[in-house]
């Protein structure tokens, strides 16, 4: 009697369903939130199932089965996406990923190289549900499921955990940390509150956003006379963005062998901003472009191009045209892809060159590769000196793209057997092949008379080894090629190199730098004042001190300042340091100002460019 009722409750669908969403949970919690309270998981996760679970009970007793089957592949693929999303990104997915679906098919390699098999474990009880939905006895049984529960004890459930829900929200709505409020409400809860926090964000009235707010909150002091003042000017500008490079490239060998002899030449010879770091977020490349391009900071939800392509924006492009130049953009891909099109009417680029434009010769990963976008572009750019009016190009490299597997006909560096077929060594070879292409971008532009009239910056979009992506194996790697723990502060640093004849020397710089700081540190080169110009950067050259606020790679309210990176707990006193190159933290990395004044700069961001104008 006793093993026949223990059957009985477990054939409802609300018990057995509830008992699989328990198992998901705990595979989510075992990838994302490792080393969290299980109780706490449970905890937060099943009242919101719950809810959901009683809303079936109610409004769909007849056709019970199906609609659990239903709410399950929902709640399943919610679960697995947040999986796919943290094994590169390092965050949690909210609805407004959504709007990158379209751009998947572009990027399906990387997409399939994140997913380990085990996560499709997730989806067995649907697929077995759906096999035995064939059979007829089966659907016979799951008619007879179609009977109505007590309402007063559903009703009871669904109070209960409603309220808790809500109040696990609210308790935890404080906390500044993305991450611990999805770990702290329960990923189903915070996705709910996502929806909600991002309608309700606060927003400083555009008057208020002033250079000199900008400036105080920045720390930054410009001298009466700056350091290399028009010391370009009148030149020739190529801002250069390569796709996924981060600084350990510059100097590496492995086992004796070079990785990137172009790109170290040039850093030895010219400016290097050693301490340089990614500004993106959801966008990725079209991020970088936008932040380098505006000096803005990404939106807190959405991709910039998505969420901004559609504004007027203060741009680069639009400064340097203001002061004579010609403005152009290169890209291999379709100018379609991440709303780029807009976006670039927004910045006020005068042309873009696409897809359309380089064609399908050579392709590597989903365009033409670096040596045919060199060419053709060097070609181009040959015609528009030949104007007598100097030009503005933005380039953006892409064939070291996630996951890194270029063509047998591109490897030009043998790597050693502990490197072989794995994610850091064919990062390595990637890399590789970028810099023998921007070698020979170099050698074109000398040969075209360019090279002694440019100002040529080049410097990394993003990431390409997020540290959660790793196996143990590529993480030892990884540990070898810095000498200590690969962390954020390595993670996230990218390198900058400005080479002009004439203007720059030997020089680095260790000051901290993010992609916001290129467009003034350029205009002080050019000397184009930017002066009535709002912008969240500052020059490089002639700032020391930084504070770098960072969002979406890591929580909002993670800061870059001269010591190393500081990343939030719920708040600022919880949170952690991390020096730079592997020190240990000292109990003064950071301070509550900075932290404040990072969260004021990110928010006054937003208020500003959410003000704009739409571009025609």
């Amino acid at each position: 009697m006793e093993a026949s009722k223990w059957r009985g409750w477990l054939s409802k669908p609300f018990v057995f369903f509830s008992l699989i969403m328990v198992l998901k949970i705990l595979l989510a919690r075992l990838v994302v939130f490792d080393g969290a309270s299980i109780w706490l998981q449970l905890a937060t996760g099943i009242p919101s199932v719950w809810v959901l679970f009683c809303l079936i009970e109610w409004f769909a007793p007849k056709r019970k089965l199906g609609v659990y089957l239903t709410v399950n592949i929902f709640v399943t693929s919610i679960y697995f996406a947040v999986i796919m999303y943290y094994k590169y990104f390092g965050v949690i997915v909210t609805y407004h990923a959504l709007q990158q679906v379209n751009q998947v098919t572009e990027v399906k390699g990387s997409v399939f190289s994140l997913m380990h098999p085990y996560f499709l474990f997730i989806y067995t009880d649907i697929v077995v549900f759906l096999l035995l939905y064939m059979n007829r006895r089966f659907r016979g049984w799951a008619k007879s499921l179609a009977i109505r529960e007590r309402s007063a004890l559903v009703s009871a459930v669904f109070a209960v955990s409603l309220i808790g829900s809500v109040s696990t929200v609210w308790t935890h709505s404080d906390s500044i940390n993305e991450l611990k409020q999805a770990e702290n409400m329960g990923i189903l809860n915070y996705e709910a509150y996502a929806v909600i926090a991002s309608a309700t964000q606060e927003i400083e009235a555009p008057d208020k956003v002033t250079e000199e707010t900008i400036a105080a909150l920045k720390g930054v002091n410009e001298p009466a006379t700056p350091l290399y003042w028009g010391a370009a000017k009148g030149k020739n500008v190529i801002v250069l963005q390569l796709e996924a490079f981060q600084n350990f490239l510059i100097d590496r060998k492995i086992d004796g062998k070079e990785v990137t002899p172009v790109m170290n030449k040039l850093a030895r010879e010219n400016f290097y901003f050693s301490h340089f770091y990614q500004q993106v977020g959801q966008g990725n490349t079209s991020d970088a472009e936008f932040v380098v391009n505006t000096s803005f900071y990404i939106p807190q939800y959405g991709a910039a191009a998505q969420e901004y392509g559609s504004l007027d924006l203060p741009s680069m492009p639009k400064k340097l045209a203001e002061h004579g130049y010609q403005t152009a953009t290169f890209h291999t891909n379709d100018v379609q892809f991440w709303n780029r099109k807009e976006l670039y009417k927004g910045l006020g680029f005068q042309r873009y060159y696409d897809a359309e434009f380089f064609g399908d010769d050579d392709i590597v990963f989903f365009g033409p590769s670096d040596e045919v976008l060199y060419e053709k572009t060097t070609d181009e750019l040959l015609k528009m000196s030949q104007t007598g009016k100097p030009f503005y190009a933005q380039i953006i490299s892409m064939s070291s793209h996630h996951p890194f597997n270029i063509p047998e006909r591109k490897v030009r560096f043998e790597l050693p057997e502990r490197y072989r077929d794995t994610l850091v060594g064919h990062y390595i070879q990637a890399q590789n092949y970028t810099d023998y292409a921007l070698g020979q971008f170099i050698e074109r532009l000398k040969q075209q008379g360019l090279w002694d009239n440019t100002v040529l910056v080049i410097y990394g979009d993003h990431l390409g080894l997020p540290i959660y992506s790793l196996t143990d194996h590529e993480k030892k790697l990884m540990t070898e090629i810095y000498g200590h723990e690969y962390q954020f502060t390595e993670m996230l640093n990218i390198p900058l190199i400005v080479a002009s004849p004439n203007v720059t020397d030997p020089q680095t710089f260790p000051q901290t730098g993010g992609q916001a700081d290129i467009f003034p540190t350029l205009a002080n080169l050019l000397g184009v004042s930017l002066k009535g110009h709002i912008h969240f950067g500052q020059d490089l050259l002639n700032n020391t001190e930084n504070v770098l606020p960072q969002r979406y790679y890591l929580p909002s309210g993670s800061f870059v300042n001269g010591k190393g990176i500081f990343v939030p707990g719920i708040g600022y006193e919880d949170g952690v340091s991390y020096p730079f190159d592997g020190a240990e933290p000292t109990g003064t990395d950071s301070t509550q100002d900075e932290y404040d004044r990072a969260l004021e700069l990110l928010r006054l961001s937003n208020s500003y460019v959410s003000h704009l104008p739409k571009h025609e």
